[in-house]
């Protein structure tokens, strides 16, 4: 448990030394005034709660101030951490039963989506399952290679397609050969698409369709990734993506390059979608199941 703690303090450094970093100055021997809220509200609002987040958080700890007689400023530092603590969910255990199961992985272009494939990949190698790629994003240039240079490194095979093919038919066909080769997990990478292009957004419910068809069940997952970098925006993909394709689980990606880490809470208090993994470096082995409890501790640890 240490280790994990030290791995995600480590990942969090960035997040930790600016937005969050804040509250250390709060933090004294000072009386609580009408000028503290004002602060901790700004800082929980650059860090990227959101409004509608922070001002939930802030009325929720006004109540306990009064009712605990709470009078000075470093007597909020303990109830704070408990109150962020409480609004995170611990990710869901993740058990595919069906073989074999279809992940879809969904997103906007830029969020590292073709990465977090890989990483994914690798992690459920290092579990022993069998693992299949299936390259649908058939309109990136160099998406296909990218992934192909993934899979040979990983020792996972890449079903691929033509350039500007039909990315419903390569999941099909991902499918086929998974069927084939009797392999647990298939794992594919969608297109990248903006949230606001109608026409793409209805490409990805044909894949769905496909793929509904194709194997019983399917998908049995569908993981929105998010860039941790582009905070607030994040949730209105969320959002765009959880109507289309009834996103199951969030992964947020470049969590370690985030100087604001507020999102988090924002994603489970507004989509009450799961955070299922975070990315805390670039090497496979960096894609860590979200654990709440180290993410509070990274956050809010001293430097």
């Amino acid at each position: 448990m240490t280790d994990v703690f030290s791995q995600w303090r480590e990942g969090l450094s960035r997040t930790s030394k600016s937005a969050f970093g804040c509250l250390a100055s709060l933090f004294g021997a000072t009386e609580i005034t009408h000028e503290t809220w004002e602060e901790l509200e700004a800082i929980l609002i650059q860090a990227d709660l959101g409004i509608e987040t922070t001002t939930d958080v802030i009325a929720s700890l006004q109540t306990q101030v009064r009712s605990d007689g709470l009078i000075h400023t470093e007597e909020l530092q303990n109830i704070l951490r408990k109150e962020l603590r409480g609004r995170l969910e611990a990710p869901p255990s993740i058990h595919f039963s069906e073989h074999p199961a279809v992940i879809l992985v969904v997103g906007v272009n830029g969020s590292g989506k073709t990465t977090t494939v890989a990483k994914l990949g690798q992690h459920y190698k290092s579990q022993g399952k069998s693992v299949i790629f299936g390259a649908a994003d058939t309109f990136r240039a160099a998406a296909k290679e990218q992934l192909e240079i993934w899979g040979e490194l990983l020792d996972i095979p890449v079903i691929s397609g033509q350039t500007d093919g039909d990315p419903a038919a390569v999941a099909f066909n991902t499918i086929q050969a998974a069927i084939a080769r009797k392999t647990e997990i298939i794992i594919i990478d969608t297109a990248g698409r903006l949230h606001t292009r109608y026409n793409l957004m209805e490409e990805l419910k044909k894949m769905h369709r496909v793929v509904a068809k194709a194997v019983p069940g399917g998908p049995h997952a569908v993981w929105l990734v998010l860039d941790a970098t582009t905070g607030q925006n994040a949730l209105l993909q969320a959002r765009a993506f959880k109507e289309t394709v009834h996103v199951t689980g969030i992964i947020l990606a470049k969590l370690d390059t985030s100087a604001r880490g507020g999102m988090v809470f924002a994603i489970q208090h507004e989509l009450c979608l799961p955070i299922l993994y975070a990315g805390l470096g670039e090497k496979p082995e960096d894609l860590q199941p979200f654990n709440p409890d180290a993410f509070i501790e990274g956050v809010l640890s001293k430097r």
